[in-house]
């Protein structure tokens, strides 16, 4: 065999991610709120790319723009019934134009209202969160409150240190002593600065365990008795669901006892876990669902999601004549082609989000109709098959997606659920179907029949569901339900 160089040619077939098909992906999988920001990126960056501000997704329809970034409602809604998906003639969602406040100046309220008049809301008021205040952190509420409170400046000094201690839910586990010894000063000067902060808004900081944390809420509402005292020496025997224990250590009735726990189940146990938590942000779905006349559903995308951006050709054609150099020209076609990829990645992610999502209305219609009892076992395969899509994408479609139905605001992921075995080899159920039969069960027990795990396995069978008892305790847990013997010492209790 000869040695030394030579030149070979070889052909092959190989998978390149493209930067543009990487974005299509990225687009694919992210939620309504990442998508708009992705677009408000791209229309400051590209100055061919411009957003289309038609409000009515009717004349939208109509007027057939000449790059839309995604299917409008009208015309990209479909119907799922128990047979076909017809992707026309289904009628838009419910919605009166005319009612709607124009804030670009063209509508009005009615006749003479709104825009139309000398004045508009813009002109008198103010964007509503520029008159909202910053909302404070947990530590500047509470040093806010040290400096009104207390006035010794040492002991000042001592609740700064401690404010620097607590966690984020309000506890302090360092002892007195420890705060003490690394100050300087009295452990009794400690504890009286430490008594003070937990008398602070929220009640309840700055304690060493839970006890102490329900105690100094309890004694705040001067509910701190005796009866009160010995039950929260006694919380172990409440997790456990003791309470005939409890009545005898706290040497009350059956009644007190319920009226001591419900105090406690009104206190906080975390005081300082809420105060920073951030607002909750609403769920926006990106697609809406409702029942036809005929029987079956309309489903169609929600318009306050899809970013609709357009391709200018007309500023493209001026740059074009404008240009002078070589770079220009590149710089400029090197634009377009993002942007015309832009907006058809765009309209393909619109697509696909509703093909996925009729599929999934046409295979759940008994859930729509009866409830999540009759919940069917779906996986993405199922899905994948019939839309002609690979699974991958279909799990990328129903991420951080949600639909609107008439039984409330669900993520599609929720629809996609494991199938368990029905006996002598009967239709599968779905597993989230199961959970909720034996929610069901254990809701409707009276103190004379508590079902045990092997009890709720018997009757899911007689049912027609295949089901191991490790499931049946498996899924119970999940739904925080305690054991049948929890159960029947809770029920046992005489009223």
């Amino acid at each position: 065999m000869a040695l030394g160089p030579r030149l070979d040619l070889r052909q092959s077939q190989s998978l390149v991610m493209t930067p543009q098909l990487r974005q299509a992906i990225k687009l694919l999988q992210s939620s309504n709120v990442e998508v708009t920001a992705f677009v408000e990126e791209e229309l400051e960056r590209n100055p061919l790319l411009e957003r289309d501000e038609r409000t009515d997704p009717r004349t939208v329809a109509d007027e057939r723009a000449p790059e839309p970034a995604a299917p409008e409602p009208t015309d990209s809604h479909a119907a799922a019934t128990s047979g076909d998906i017809p992707a026309e003639g289904a009628a838009p969602l419910d919605a009166d134009w005319g009612n709607v406040y124009d804030s670009d100046g063209g509508g009005s309220l009615g006749e003479g209202g709104g825009r139309g008049g000398s004045t508009g809301f813009d002109d008198t008021l103010s964007d509503i969160e520029d008159l909202a205040d910053g909302r404070k952190s947990l530590r500047e509420h509470l040093g806010e409150q040290v400096r009104l409170n207390i006035g010794d400046a040492q002991d000042r000094l001592i609740a700064a240190q401690m404010l620097a201690l607590v966690d984020p839910a309000g506890r302090m586990a360092i002892t007195d002593l420890q705060i003490a010894n690394a100050m300087g000063c009295a452990e009794a000067r400690v504890a009286g600065v430490r008594a003070q902060l937990q008398r602070l808004d929220p009640v309840g900081m700055f304690c060493r365990d839970l006890r102490e944390c329900l105690a100094v809420q309890l004694a705040d509402r001067n509910r701190l008795d005796p009866c009160m005292d010995r039950l929260l020496d006694n919380l172990d025997m409440l997790a456990r669901r003791d309470l005939r224990g409890l009545m005898r250590v706290c040497e009350v009735d059956s009644e007190d006892l319920a009226d001591m726990i419900a105090e406690l189940k009104r206190l906080d146990p975390k005081p300082g876990a809420s105060f920073d938590a951030p607002p909750a942000m609403p769920v926006v779905p990106d697609v809406l669902m409702r029942r036809m006349p005929d029987g079956g559903w309309a489903v169609e995308l929600n318009p306050e999601t899809l970013p609709r951006v357009l391709v200018n050709r007309g500023f493209h054609a001026r740059a074009v004549v404008g240009a002078k150099s070589r770079d220009d020209r590149a710089f400029i076609a090197d634009r377009l082609q993002t942007a015309t990829w832009l907006v058809k990645s765009l309209e393909q992610r619109a697509n696909t989000i509703l093909k996925v999502a009729a599929e999934i209305v046409r295979r759940q219609d008994a859930f729509f109709r009866l409830g999540v009892g009759h919940l069917r076992p779906l996986i993405l395969r199922d899905v994948a098959e019939y839309v002609a899509m690979h699974e991958s994408t279909v799990s990328r479609v129903t991420a951080n997606k949600y639909i609107a139905t008439p039984r409330g605001t669900f993520e599609l992921k929720y629809f996609f659920t494991t199938a368990i075995a029905g006996t002598l080899g009967g239709v599968s159920h779905s597993a989230e179907a199961v959970r909720f039969r034996i929610r069901e069960m254990i809701g409707a027990e009276t103190s004379e029949d508590v079902l045990s795990d092997d009890a709720i396995v018997e009757r899911l069978r007689k049912e027609g569901v295949d089901i191991a008892r490790r499931t049946v305790a498996k899924y119970r847990e999940a739904l925080r339900i305690p054991s049948s013997v929890q159960r029947k010492r809770e029920k046992a209790v005489p009223a």
